[in-house]
């Protein structure tokens, strides 16, 4: 019987299998796809951008360099110390409705509290290049990964589940459905999902144009829906605000591509080939919780919405973080009481946020006599510095903030980059998937108080270049402040902080 047993071999599933293989778990991701690699999932049709906040995640795992080196990033720009040069302006990979952030207007001193991090500040990636990295380090951590095995069952009781995959069945103590927004695990098991139907058909196709002069680049809105072409040879999306009524079921004709995109565009383009196309909706729906019994929920299979803003897979890269290591703790015993119920109490309102975020794009979107005026507001607003740097705070993934119940402003953030005087950052601490104690205090305060969690927690005692003007800062796995102090460390308050989220202490 294996620890975990995860359904679905895309991004977060691989994230997630690795996170639990490096805290120890014996893992196996069940696959329906019978390949790592297909046409969907390279570069254009599998298209994906990735936030600051997952290259901060990735960073953190040590596989930002490999990322970005797969996605045909410049090695220059990956993993350089940002205090030997000009730290890089946040690039303009986010948009709010197709109208891109000015990244020179962002105030970042309004923002909570950053450090310079060898992080990039995001970059465009391919489902097939992240989930070739994530495929290798899952692999290298001795995860199994079998594929062409899709769910049809689930059973589970009081101590483990039991799932049929590929005409096999695989036992686990714990099963977690990353499955995709059609999850089998989610239908199977009963989890509640509400949200609201779709308003528009989306595609997304590599094509031949006869006439390409016809199509301006960017996102262009008009009176019937909107359209983007990208640099990428042959690339076009489009959004048909037809109630979602072409369903993925459908075959994606040129014929119909071609109607749709000539009464979006107004133009009579033509197109002599579709080599790729694939549909999508706006249905924006979420589970009501992420767990029922010993099954879990991560990704697509727990909400799904429109791809505006690219904030799905940098969601489920965030929903894999958040679980790997209270699952792990879980499975080995060490895991407080209620640890991991803190998974759904943290990661469903940002999923909630997020498909607000998607349906208010859509309503800016929609063709009619209102929708213009909406738009023409929400221009003016993002070309104010308060309201570039809103929009960069909620499509960043750096500034989400868990109610932890403190209110100590870094407390429930992603912690910044704190570095030592002799080199060593932070995110080269969190490589190992352990908590992490940062002790700036002279006297070393917390040195024994720590040595109660030693295996769970890292205690790294050294000045900081720069500590924010705090003694000592106790870091979750996942990157986020679980407690932070001012300059003279409490032993009691990091204690009682120490056993809120990684348990009782070792005698």
């Amino acid at each position: 019987m294996h620890d975990i047993v995860i359904a679905g071999g895309g991004p977060v599933g691989l994230f997630l299998a690795g996170e639990l293989a490096l805290s120890g778990c014996s893992v196996v991701v069940l696959e329906r796809d019978p390949e790592l690699t297909s046409p969907l999932k390279a570069f254009p049709l599998g298209l994906r951008g990735l936030n600051a906040g997952s290259a901060e995640t990735l960073y953190r795992r040590g596989l930002l360099e490999a990322t970005a080196k797969a996605s045909g990033v410049a090695p220059e720009k990956v993993g350089a110390d940002p205090e030997a040069a000009q730290a890089p302006a946040p690039r303009e990979l986010s948009h709010f409705a197709g109208m891109t952030l000015d990244a020179a207007a962002i105030d970042t001193s309004s923002l909570p509290s950053r450090l310079l991090s060898p992080a990039m500040e995001g970059f465009m990636t391919s489902l097939e290049a992240l989930g070739s990295v994530l495929s290798e380090r899952a692999t290298a951590l001795g995860v199994e990964i079998i594929r062409n095995a899709p769910v049809t069952a689930v059973a589970q009781d009081t101590e483990s589940v039991l799932v049929t995959a590929g005409g096999q069945e695989y036992q686990g103590r714990w099963l977690v459905g990353c499955d995709g927004g059609r999850s089998a695990v989610r239908q199977l098991t009963g989890f509640g999902f509400s949200g609201t139907e779709p308003l528009f058909t989306g595609y997304v196709a590599k094509v031949t144009f006869a006439d390409p002069a016809r199509l301006p680049f960017g996102f262009n809105l008009t009176p019937n829906g909107m359209y983007l072409r990208t640099p990428l040879e042959g690339h076009v999306g489009m959004m048909d605000f037809d109630g979602g009524t072409f369903d993925r079921s459908q075959t994606v004709t040129r014929e119909h591509l071609q109607a749709v995109l000539r009464r979006i565009s107004g133009t009579d383009v033509t197109l002599t080939e579709v080599h790729l196309a694939s549909s999508f909706t706006d249905r924006a729906m979420q589970a009501t919780a992420y767990r029922a019994g010993r099954v879990l929920l991560a990704g697509d299979a727990a909400h799904i919405h429109s791809p505006l803003g690219g904030q799905g897979l940098n969601l489920g890269i965030g929903d894999a973080a958040n679980l790997g290591w209270k699952l792990a703790a879980t499975v080995f015993g060490s895991a407080p009481e209620g640890l991991l119920d803190t998974y759904t109490t943290e990661r469903h309102p940002v999923g909630a946020a997020v498909l607000d975020w998607s349906r208010a794009q859509v309503a800016t979107m929609k063709p009619g006599p209102n929708a213009p005026a909406l738009r023409q507001l929400i221009h003016k607003l993002m070309r104010t510095t308060d309201g570039t740097t809103h929009v960069y705070g909620k499509t960043s993934g750096l500034f989400n903030r868990y109610d932890l119940g403190s209110e100590q402003l870094l407390v429930g953030c992603t912690a910044p980059d704190f570095r030592f005087e002799e080199g060593t950052r932070l995110g080269e601490l969190l490589r190992q998937g352990k908590g992490v104690a940062l002790d700036f205090s002279p006297g070393r305060a917390l040195q024994d108080a720590a040595k109660g969690w030693a295996g769970r927690i890292l205690y790294a005692a050294d000045a900081a270049r720069n500590d924010l003007g705090l003694g000592a800062v106790l870091v979750r796995p996942d990157g986020v402040v679980a407690w932070a102090s001012g300059p003279a460390p409490e032993r009691d308050a990091f204690q009682q902080a120490a056993a809120q989220w990684f348990g009782t202490p070792q005698s």
